[in-house]
C-alpha cells in the first residue's frame, strides 16, 4: 500500500468511526485505533531499535501529516492520548462539551494559555512556555495542569510539528482559529441535539462517548 493510499484509508476510517486513537491501548480492541484499522491482525509493539516494527514510526509520521490536512481533527483528548476525530463528530463534541458556547470553566492558568493561543496559533511547546514565562523544570507541572483542561475541552488542536529542540515538538493551535468554521457550527448546535448525533455515530457503550460524558459530568460538579 502506498503512503497516499494509507493516508486515504486513515481518513476514511476516521470518518466512518468518528473517533480513533492513533495507537491501541495495550493492544486492546477498544478504544478503536488507526493501528488496528491499518493492521487488524497485528499486535503493536513499542520498540524504536533495529528490531522494532517500522510501521509504528511510519504511523507517527502519517499522524503529523493528517493533523495538518484539515480533513480530520487531531487532539490529545481521550485520556490525554493522541486522538483523531471526523469533522462531524468534532463539531458535536464541541457542542456537547459546551466549549464553543463558553459553558466550560477554565482555571486561570488555562485561560491565560488559551488567550496566548488565540493571539498567535499555532505555537510549539517551547514557544508557548516562553510566551507565558513558564520555562524550566519548576514550571513543568504547572504547564501540564494548565494544558490538560484545554485539551479535554477541545479548545486546542494539534497542527503539525516543529523542530524547535532535539525532538520534534507538537504545534498546538486554538481550535476557533484553525477550525473557525467548525467552532461556528458548534456554537449554533444545541447540546441535546449534538448528544443524539454522537450516540447515533458512536453508540452508548463506545469508550469515546463514555469519556465525553465523563468530561461533561466533571464540569457539572
Amino acid at each position: 500500500m502506498t503512503r497516499q493510499n494509507k493516508k486515504q484509508k486513515m481518513i476514511a476510517a476516521i470518518e466512518k468511526k468518528g473517533c480513533l486513537l492513533v495507537y491501541p491501548l495495550q493492544n486492546r480492541k477498544e478504544p478503536a485505533s488507526l493501528w488496528s484499522e491499518l493492521y487488524p491482525r497485528t499486535k503493536m509493539r513499542w520498540a524504536w531499535d533495529e528490531s522494532g516494527d517500522n510501521r509504528v514510526g511510519e504511523l507517527w509520521v502519517l499522524r503529523e501529516e493528517l493533523s495538518r490536512s484539515k480533513k480530520v481533527v487531531y487532539a490529545k483528548w481521550f485520556q490525554n492520548r493522541a486522538t483523531f476525530f471526523s469533522r462531524e463528530v468534532f463539531v458535536c463534541l464541541l457542542a456537547f462539551l459546551g466549549s464553543a458556547k463558553g459553558h466550560v470553566h477554565l482555571p486561570r492558568a488555562s485561560q491565560e494559555a488559551l488567550e496566548s493561543f488565540l493571539m498567535d496559533s499555532p505555537q510549539s511547546t517551547k514557544v508557548i512556555k516562553e510566551n507565558l514565562g513558564w520555562q524550566g523544570k519548576m514550571m513543568e507541572s504547572h504547564f501540564n495542569r494548565a494544558m490538560k483542561p484545554l485539551w479535554q475541552g477541545l479548545f486546542l488542536v494539534g497542527f503539525g510539528e516543529v523542530a524547535d529542540s532535539s525532538f520534534a515538538s507538537l504545534n498546538m493551535a486554538a481550535t476557533q482559529n484553525i477550525f473557525e468554521d467548525l467552532w461556528g457550527q458548534a456554537q449554533g448546535l444545541d447540546a441535546a441535539v449534538a448528544e443524539k448525533r454522537l450516540l447515533k455515530i458512536l453508540g452508548e457503550d463506545n469508550p469515546f462517548m463514555k469519556f465525553a460524558r465523563k468530561c461533561v459530568a466533571k464540569e457539572a460538579l
